[in-house]
């Protein structure tokens, strides 16, 4: 079995498709992310600003929303998802509206959530399609439910059509062939989304994996709640799906479980994460011709990981089995250079109107400055590829 041996310091395949204007406006994005009091206190001013009809979404449109999503439509990330094409990655549309509560919204996030699997049906540029729960249905309707406490008729009702939405995506998603992944949530709503999702696995993961679930595992009950999910399938006969990644809601976590006066469902520090992250890869490899996964990772060391892991076993490199998934905007190092050794990559590819997107792009930008090195990796690698370029 031929060894592919990846090497994450080759800038001139990770920026390859950036022209010098492009790393030029990423530098100096990345430059300012980099300074963590100025992402905390933007927010407010940028609100401010849209609400005084300011000019700034030019500004905001040529910067952040430029480097991190493909367009305000599906139709305009048609250039993202070619561009990404020709390198061998592949482009999940994430239609990244955040924050809505009415009904009207989440009927008009289903229609996207489906027109991006229409999309997806027979192109393998799109690999998959993928959703985020707390977008079709109130998040209070979801906490009071993950509580055990007792629905009104009306919230059942809303229930029902939270149910129907997810039910629809995922007959969609199998009747066209376009896997769907299911985003986590804060771990007070994630029960009812582990249990919506394992149903949606046991009626369309009978063959092939068409549903995935998202495991956190800065949550230190995760890689228990994975053997169970793991053994579960093997007794109930059908294949698990799982997007694996670190987290996203750390802070609020920790804020919650001390105010109400609970343990933190949170990790006591990285290490055990990445201890985690890791043990939750080597279970799965275990396995692997019974379940899917996706390394959603920007850790290099997990990423090689999974390749020493690959070859160890003696699988291809593009085994359908597994996959490796970054933001588009970020970690090019990892995407571009595992895709040319071979492997299966995707990048999640944020798209929406630019202030409803807003929301999101905020919080990639906060959670970008808590990653401990995340910035400042960026910046060195661009810097790196810059003078290169130069001599």
């Amino acid at each position: 079995m031929k060894n592919f041996i990846v090497s994450f310091d080759d800038t001139q395949t990770a920026f390859s498709a950036k022209s010098d204007a492009d790393l030029r406006r990423a530098y100096g994005l990345f430059r300012l992310i980099s300074y963590n009091w100025l992402v905390r206190i933007s927010p407010p001013f940028v609100n401010a600003a849209l609400a005084l009809h300011l000019p700034v979404k030019g500004i905001i449109r040529s910067t952040i929303f430029r480097h991190f999503c493909g367009g305000e439509t599906i139709e305009a990330c048609d250039g993202t998802i070619r561009s990404l094409a020709q390198f061998r990655i592949g482009t999940i549309l994430d239609y990244s509206v955040e924050g809505k509560e009415s009904e009207v919204d989440f009927d008009h996030g289903l229609e996207q959530t489906l027109a991006t699997i229409r999309r997806a049906k027979g192109d393998p540029h799109i690999p998959f399609s993928v959703f985020k729960p707390s977008g079709f249905a109130r998040f209070a309707l979801l906490e009071k439910l993950n509580a055990g406490q007792t629905l009104s008729e009306a919230e059942q009702l809303e229930f029902t059509r939270f149910r129907k939405r997810v039910e629809t995506i995922c007959e969609l998603g199998a009747a066209n062939g376009v896997p769907i992944f299911v985003d986590a949530e804060e771990s007070w709503i994630q029960d009812v989304v582990d249990q919506l999702v394992r149903e949606m696995m046991m009626r369309f993961n009978k063959e092939r994996v068409m549903i995935f679930n998202t495991l956190q595992m800065y949550r230190h009950d995760r890689i228990d709640y994975l053997r169970q999910s793991l053994e579960h399938a093997k007794v109930n006969g059908y294949k698990a799906g799982f997007k694996l990644v670190r987290g996203a809601y750390m802070e609020k976590e920790r804020e919650r479980a001390e105010k109400m006066g609970y343990p933190s469902p949170i990790q006591p520090d990285k290490t055990a994460t990445d201890r985690d992250y890791d043990a939750a890869l080597r279970l799965c490899m275990e396995r692997i011709e019974d379940v899917a996964i996706c390394a959603g990772t920007h850790n290099e060391a997990s990423s090689l990981l999974l390749t020493e892991l690959m070859q160890s076993k003696g699988l291809a490199t593009d085994h359908p089995h597994v996959w490796f998934s970054q933001l588009y905007g970020m970690s090019d190092h990892i995407s571009f250079n595992l895709a040319k050794a071979g492997y299966n990559v995707c990048k999640y590819v944020p798209y929406g109107p630019l202030t409803a997107v807003l929301p999101y792009l905020i919080r990639r930008a906060q959670e970008n400055t808590s990653v401990a090195g995340q910035t400042g990796r960026e910046l060195s690698l661009i810097i790196q590829e810059r003078k290169r370029r130069r001599t």
